[in-house]
């Protein structure tokens, strides 16, 4: 390749479970309401991963399809990488067991957990290696259960969060050409306990009492998360147009971490973004951390919403708290 490596995604991938969880049916599990739901999160419905399904099960299936769309094998994989908080099992990674379903024997696999914003910093790794010739087609998937870590007697968190996955396929890519143009990532671990799964880690081991006082489910400060969020979305996408010197005017779509409606539009708001470049799907699929970005993506680029050429923002936030973007000639 003439010049310095870079890299481009070149298939892209989604699978959400058959069953539809809608407002009407927590209305029977909780003390809330269509209308409530509706206006304080964007939610009309989300999907619920079926008992038999573990997260590399989701992942399986939306990762065939990123192969697919990038005319790839899996034997073509140099790296796996899996964005998500909820893996198959503490070890071995979530990775490595879709590593094997899929059959991809001579791929290094790994998991990240940066929460929501998983699935950008995953796209930093892939992009990373692959610049460095550490690898060269990479598989980055974004697939969450959440549901198996919901307290579904907390109406603020038992509406919002979500099963799914989204996936991307990597690759280098010459100069001038569609391409990862800049990604930007930040913590802030001091805000660590405003949005966690207290336990079943080597803090807080799952015994009696921790699961008897739900310690085991996501705990959420919504007020707090909600201002950090907005702000820590918008400097970063904002850091992405001064390292590349282009601006929001450049934009084809931003595409943001579907976390609430509201934060989406008050971020699109910040950045003075028009909803109409705004991808938006949250009212179907509810939160699904990681995954709530590769399904977007994916359903953008089958709907004709992205084309050749097109600038593309990536925006997210998520526990840890973790933030960041990716900018992307597409």
């Amino acid at each position: 390749m003439a010049g310095r490596i870079r890299t481009k995604i070149v298939g892209t991938g989604s699978y959400l479970p058959e069953k539809v969880l809608t407002n009407a049916d927590l209305e029977k599990k909780v003390d809330t309401s269509d209308k409530w739901i509706i206006t304080r999160t964007g939610i009309r419905e989300r999907r619920m991963a079926a008992r038999s399904q573990a997260t590399s099960d989701l992942g399986y299936e939306a990762a065939v399809q990123a192969l697919e769309s990038a005319g790839m094998k899996a034997r073509d994989l140099d790296l796996i990488l899996v964005a998500t908080c909820t893996p198959d099992a503490l070890m071995p990674s979530t990775a490595c067991y879709l590593q094997s379903r899929l059959g991809a024997r001579k791929a290094a696999a790994m998991d990240l957990n940066a929460a929501c914003t998983g699935f950008v910093y995953g796209i930093t790794v892939a992009d990373s290696m692959i610049r460095a010739g550490a690898a060269k087609n990479c598989l980055l998937v974004g697939a969450e259960i959440l549901t198996r870590f919901i307290n579904w007697n907390d109406r603020g968190t038992c509406i919002l969060f979500a099963d799914g996955a989204g996936a991307v396929v990597m690759a280098p890519t010459g100069l001038g050409r569609s391409e990862v143009l800049t990604t930007h990532l930040y913590a802030d671990g001091r805000q660590a306990g405003l949005l966690c799964i207290p336990a079943l880690g080597s803090r807080k081991p799952a015994t009696p009492a921790v699961l008897e006082k739900g310690l085991n489910t996501v705990h959420m400060k919504g007020n707090e998360t909600f201002k950090l969020a907005v702000k820590g979305m918008a400097q970063a996408a904002q850091q992405a147009f001064k390292a590349t010197g282009l601006s929001r005017d450049d934009l084809s779509l931003f595409i943001p971490h579907q976390a609430n409606i509201r934060i989406i539009e008050a971020t699109a708001k910040r950045l003075k973004i028009p909803m109409s470049k705004v991808m938006v799907n949250i009212d179907r699929y509810g939160n699904t951390s990681a995954a709530t970005i590769p399904i977007a993506l994916d359903e953008a680029v089958l709907r004709g919403r992205i084309k050749r050429g097109d600038l593309v923002l990536l925006g997210a936030f998520g526990a840890g708290f973790t933030w960041g973007s990716a900018l992307l000639r597409w």
